[in-house]
């Protein structure tokens, strides 16, 4: 499963949660936790996308799904979270998907504008962003309506309400995997 969403969604306490209480074992596997390794010469796209910042993000995903596929392959379900954009191919799923395998299921955490911006608030050193790139991130992350994809509204839901949202969201693909 991969968690899309604004920061401040609530992507990284969700899938930390998610997979804390799955009873098969599971994997969270964060693409800011691991882009993050890079230590020095950390290009944060905070100060500008640019070709370093781009190039660190499509290493930190290709990691990300060689992680994923070792985990499954030694049956270890895996949830992943990142800031996918659906005006962005750079940065869109069909990376993911590549990297991953076809049986990736993303679903969308989109809460509203004023939840994210009071989440990132709370946040700290690189992770938390200006207010205005939030609402710009936040108003590109619509796009994902009428994609096809899962979406939840986690507004008015707690980590653990959001998770079992995702817990029947998981369900219903399993059912009736979605065509994206």
């Amino acid at each position: 499963m991969l968690l899309i969403g604004p920061a401040g969604a609530g992507k990284t306490s969700v899938a930390k949660y998610w997979a804390d209480h799955r009873r098969v074992p599971t994997a969270h596997i964060s693409l800011d936790d691991v882009r993050e390794w890079v230590r020095s010469g950390f290009a944060d796209p905070q100060t500008g996308w640019n070709d370093n910042s781009e190039a660190q993000y499509r290493l930190a995903r290709r990691t990300c799904g060689f992680a994923a596929r070792n985990f499954l392959a030694n049956g270890i379900s895996c949830i992943l979270d990142d800031a996918v954009f659906p005006d962005r191919p750079v940065v869109g799923l069909g990376g993911w998907k590549r990297h991953v395998g076809p049986g990736l299921l993303p679903v969308v955490l989109l809460p509203g504008l004023d939840v994210v911006l009071e989440r990132n608030a709370e946040r700290s050193g690189n992770r938390r962003l200006g207010d205005e790139e939030v609402a710009r991130i936040h108003g590109r992350m619509a796009g994902w309506y009428g994609s096809g994809l899962p979406i939840i509204d986690n507004s008015q839901l707690d980590v653990p309400e959001t998770a079992r949202v995702l817990d029947d969201v998981l369900t219903r693909a399993i059912a009736s995997p979605p065509k994206w």
